[in-house]
């Protein structure tokens, strides 16, 4: 392989970064790229092919809605003493900040040939490539996974097989250049040579 693809790839891989909606600049995100960068997940690793990923875009008007419904499960979910002004203002304004979100779904496989976390993991490697490829395109997100879209199943209108796993905020950064901080590899790697 070619240094300044494996540079290029292992770039993109250590400058991937959580980004909140805060963060974003509000310029759009165009459908193709989004297109684009929804293909990148269909090449995730998929146990025995069952590509459990589904995918539920949310743009432009359909924002306000997802906003609203955030927002109403907030107020049905919270015991009135205990509900902010601030808190349901941040829940809501998080689709409107952002380009678009993707609502991440997993469809079981109809037989349960293998265990469903094999199929979560696989899901969350399709995630893990829309993220890099928002990373290569200079587009930022942030996979959130409020209980008010995991319970949302007649909203999002999943079959029975269907588990919803997350939302996914999408926009261009404010900012281009953010700090990441991880712990030495070799604090989490042993080795076995004989």
């Amino acid at each position: 392989m070619h240094m300044d693809l494996v540079s290029s790839i292992e770039h993109i891989i250590r400058t991937r970064r959580s980004v909140y909606p805060v963060m974003f600049s509000g310029e759009e995100i165009s459908d193709e790229e989004i297109w684009e960068i929804i293909e990148n997940a269909r090449w995730a690793p998929t146990h025995r092919m069952t590509q459990p990923w589904r995918f539920k875009v949310f743009r432009k008007k359909a924002l306000q809605r997802l906003s609203d419904h955030l927002g109403q499960h907030y107020k049905d979910h919270t015991p009135p003493e205990e509900q902010s002004g601030i808190k349901y203002r941040k829940i809501t304004e998080k689709p409107l900040l952002s380009s678009c979100v993707i609502i991440i779904c997993m469809k079981r496989d109809k037989d349960e040939r293998l265990p469903e976390w094999e199929e979560i993991a696989s899901v969350a490697m399709a995630v893990q490539n829309i993220w890099l490829g928002c990373t290569a395109r200079g587009i930022c997100g942030y996979w959130s996974t409020p209980s008010a879209i995991l319970q949302a199943r007649s909203f999002l209108q999943l079959e029975d097989d269907e588990k919803c796993l997350g939302m996914f905020y999408m926009g261009r950064p404010k900012q281009t250049e953010m700090s990441g901080k991880r712990d030495e590899i070799s604090q989490k790697t042993s080795w076995f040579d004989i």
